[in-house]
């Protein structure tokens, strides 16, 4: 990845700092919001992996299935009693991941939600983690910001349905840019919040 936030605090790990890019921070958050409206059992429970395998059953589940390594003819086997192993499983969550990350993206239903009728939602900012960097090589303190983030949130979920880190980098330095004079020591964060 280049251009963007990223670039703003080159050698940003050099002395120990620990944390990750502002671009993977909202992907890693976007992530998670997705997870939590989702199959709440895991795969590995008969339950977990029957509602998966239902939520795949359509064509373009099945497409999604078959690309994570899973054939029709081992549905059937496990139709039929065979166990799948763990990897299949992990197979199986992936696909369902996948699918769900497509149709928030295509349904709108995750853009909506992020909008907030207009209003946006409110991202936190954790910073990176200074505790391992010594004291001269140490950054001004930084503390935890909040932003009101408005009119993001359309390009910022075509670029996560698209794993699209270039993108997702330029949304992030259009965020932090608002941060004032310290904006640079905020293209890299421990953590991301959203309010959603």
């Amino acid at each position: 990845m280049t251009g963007g936030a990223t670039d703003l605090w080159g050698e940003w790990q050099k002395h120990g700092a620990q944390g990750i890019s502002g671009a993977r921070a909202l992907a890693t958050e976007l992530d998670r919001i997705a997870h939590q409206g989702g199959i709440t059992s895991p795969v590995t429970t008969h339950r977990g992996l029957t509602a998966r395998l239902r939520y795949l059953s359509n064509p373009p589940g099945r497409e999604v299935l078959h690309k994570n390594g899973i054939s029709t003819r081992l549905l059937r086997s496990w139709d039929r009693g065979a166990h799948p192993s763990r990897a299949k499983l992990e197979a199986v969550d992936r696909a369902y991941q996948d699918h769900r990350k497509a149709n928030l993206v295509r349904s709108g239903a995750l853009k909506r939600l992020l909008n907030n009728g207009g209003q946006g939602r409110r991202i936190e900012i954790y910073p990176v983690d200074q505790s391992r960097v010594d004291e001269k090589y140490r950054r001004p303190t930084l503390s935890e910001r909040s932003v009101q983030a408005r009119y993001i949130w359309d390009d910022l979920v075509a670029a996560w349905g698209r794993d699209d880190e270039n993108a997702l980098d330029e949304i992030w330095d259009d965020v932090i840019t608002d941060l004032d004079s310290q904006y640079a020591a905020y293209a890299y964060v421990g953590s991301l919040g959203i309010g959603a």
